[in-house]
């Protein structure tokens, strides 16, 4: 950096230089010259100044006024070379307005008062003491920039609290203008409030935190502060800081990946799910494992057996306990009723169908064997984690621990959207029965949070084969909780979280049984008397139930008639906002095509309903609509002709 400097500085330094000794040598104009001599000896001793302390200066605003003193210098230089004409009649014949001096004096004083500037701003904060730096001139179309170049080059050189308070100045800006955050990133101020995050004290760590996630308002700014580092240093925060910090850091994650999708991956290999989720399940469920990921062989049931090292009656004995405290306090209800029972077998099954897979060869016992060392390697990492951070955890207030829950859901649910690996690594620990628990049991942000993240998880598992096999089996324990806390939300229907647990239980369609319709009637229910926005999503999540595509469509469309569906969905159709008028006709048409004989449908007159979605032009030209409507109509008019039984 001091190199770089001394190489902007040479040339104005040059310049000036020149222009001193071209004054002295000017024949006409010798008083303006000398004037300008005077200022620009001025400005060079500045320059010396600045180049003897290279390595203190703060580079951005130093290539910006140093860019615009060389470019006044030049403009002097050629000034005075004018006044050294030779001859009598270059004398004569040489024309210099007045005005031409008085402005270059002026231009050449606000330069002096930019190297000024630049000196005292990047001056140790302990040497200029409380001295009011001021604007220079260059910040007379934009004093913003000045504000920020000042409150980055305090975070280069400030005390720790000094940098603390810099940063809450650029947490103000960044939340108060797009374009100031813009300024921030290009003024380069993301590498000392990361460096900041690392090494400050609480308050400053949490500034900075909140300035980095603040600034990540776009992909481009995402992708600057990746390359700047803040994969590792969150890591690092996540893993060993104070909570209160941890929990902005957290935000900050869900903020850059919300914004980026490409930081997902990148965030998951510096580990940071798995530490997500370790402060998701702290005081949630019992940490068996202190969280390690069992592997994929042992399924979602190994979410709640979470075992390490231990023999297996060890495991049993651990495992039956349910979700207790070491007093022996229950600390959550247990999904699946009695502990000691279901769930017993479940642990027993699994270890069982473990002890199989490790006999079948002494090749396949040491391949065996290696994951598990690789698994104890996970379980000492995390011991590390419990060793440091356990006993602080422990002694935090409960809205602190809150709220990092909260933030750790918020920074799942983002890092979950659209990416398959991710949501493998989450399902496959302990947190779909942390967002069971907390969904029942949270605050407000941590309920709507830990929804959203379900949420995006089973959106996910909708089009993931795999994932929607391994994570989400009718028969898992979490897969349970989670199915259980969605339908009471959705039974209660008067809450924030009604419409992201809708579309959860939508996206596990496919994942339930023939006799499990219990989702069904709550779902109907919400066609009836609600805002458009609920009615529709509760259409679009019965169509998944009733799609073509899915295996049990004909049972599932039985039930949602049974439940009373084609009387609202006729009303809605007809009556219906337009938001809601399309996906209730799709449901509709879908019903029709698969029980075209049920009497439910002639009793409300569907197919008069679909000969008059077919005239309306909006409806008929639908995508999904322009084939499945006149199918749905030709298969109805099969059973519920106006010559019908029915009638």
């Amino acid at each position: 950096m001091a190199d770089l400097v001394k190489q902007i500085l040479a040339r104005p330094i040059q310049l000036a230089d020149q222009v001193v000794k071209i004054a002295d040598e000017a024949s006409t104009f010798k008083q303006e010259c000398g004037e300008l001599k005077s200022k620009t000896v001025k400005l060079v001793d500045l320059l010396r100044q600045a180049a003897r302390a290279s390595s203190d200066l703060y580079e951005r605003p130093t290539r910006r006024i140093i860019d615009d003193t060389e470019q006044v210098l030049e403009k002097a230089h050629a000034l005075v070379l004018k006044c050294r004409s030779n001859g009598l009649m270059k004398r004569v014949f040489t024309i210099i307005p007045a005005a031409s001096f008085r402005k270059m004096s002026a231009q050449l004083e606000n330069s002096i008062g930019d190297v000024s500037w630049l000196l005292r701003v990047s001056a140790p904060a302990e040497d200029r003491g409380d001295e009011y730096l001021g604007l220079p001139p260059i910040a007379a179309n934009e004093p913003i920039l000045c504000l920020i170049w000042e409150q980055i080059s305090i975070l280069y050189t400030g005390s720790l609290d000094d940098r603390s308070d810099a940063a809450a100045s650029l947490v103000s800006l960044a939340r108060d203008n797009d374009r100031y955050g813009k300024l921030i990133i290009e003024e380069g101020g993301v590498g000392p409030l990361l460096k900041l995050v690392k090494e400050g004290k609480p308050e400053g760590q949490e500034n900075a935190a909140r300035a980095i996630g603040l600034l990540a308002k776009d992909s481009e700014s995402v992708e600057h502060m990746i390359h700047s580092g803040v994969c590792s240093v969150f890591a690092k925060i996540l893993k060993e800081g104070p909570m209160k910090v941890q929990a902005v850091v957290a935000w900050a994650v869900s903020e850059l990946a919300g914004n980026n999708p490409k930081c997902q991956d990148l965030f998951a290999q510096h580990n940071i799910i798995r530490l997500l989720v370790s402060h998701l399940a702290f005081e949630t469920v019992q940490e068996h494992s202190k969280y390690a990921i069992p592997s994929k062989a042992t399924s979602i049931h190994a979410v709640v057996l979470a075992s390490n090292n231990t023999s297996s009656n060890t495991a049993n004995d651990g495992i039956s306990k349910g979700l207790e405290d070491e007093d022996g306090k229950l600390l959550v209800k247990h999904p699946l009723g009695d502990p000691h029972n279901q769930m017993h077998n479940v642990v027993a099954s699994t270890i069982a169908m473990k002890t199989s897979q490790n006999s079948k060869s002494g090749t396949n016992q040491a391949h065996l064997n290696g994951k598990q060392n690789g698994v104890n390697h996970h379980h000492h990492q995390s011991s590390v984690l419990s060793a440091t951070a356990t006993k602080g955890r422990e002694s935090e207030d409960p809205a602190t621990k809150a709220t990092m829950k909260a933030m750790a859901a918020r920074a799942l649910w983002h890092l979950a959207i659209d990416n398959s690996p991710i949501c493998h690594s989450i399902t496959e620990s302990k947190a779909l029965l942390c967002f069971a628990v907390l969904l029942e049991k949270g605050t407000e942000d941590v309920q709507f949070n830990s929804a959203m993240a379900l949420m995006e998880i089973t959106a996910v598992a909708e089009k993931d084969t795999e994932l929607r096999r391994s994570a989400f089996k009718p028969n898992s324990p979490a897969c349970k909780a989670v199915v259980d806390q969605l339908l009471t939300i959705i039974e209660k229907a008067d809450s924030d979280l009604l419409i992201p647990c809708v579309k959860a239980i939508g996206n596990l369609a496919h994942t339930f049984r023939a006799t499990e319709t219990r989702m069904i009637s709550p779902l109907v229910k919400l066609l009836e008397d609600r805002e458009a926005e609920i009615s529709k999503e509760a259409s679009i999540a019965l169509t998944k139930f009733a799609h073509t595509e899915n295996y049990l469509h004909v049972d599932h469309s039985k039930a949602i008639l049974s439940a009373g569906g084609a009387k609202h969905l006729v009303q809605l159709v007809y009556f219906g906002e337009q938001l809601v008028q399309i996906p209730a006709l799709i449901l509709l048409s879908y019903i029709s095509l698969h029980v075209p004989d049920r009497e439910d449908l002639a009793k409300n007159e569907v197919l008069n309903v679909l000969e008059w979605a077919l005239k309306q032009q909006a409806m008929a030209q639908n995508q999904t609509l322009e084939k499945l409507l006149p199918e749905a109509k030709s298969k109805m008019e099969l059973y519920q002709s106006r010559g019908s039984r029915f009638h």
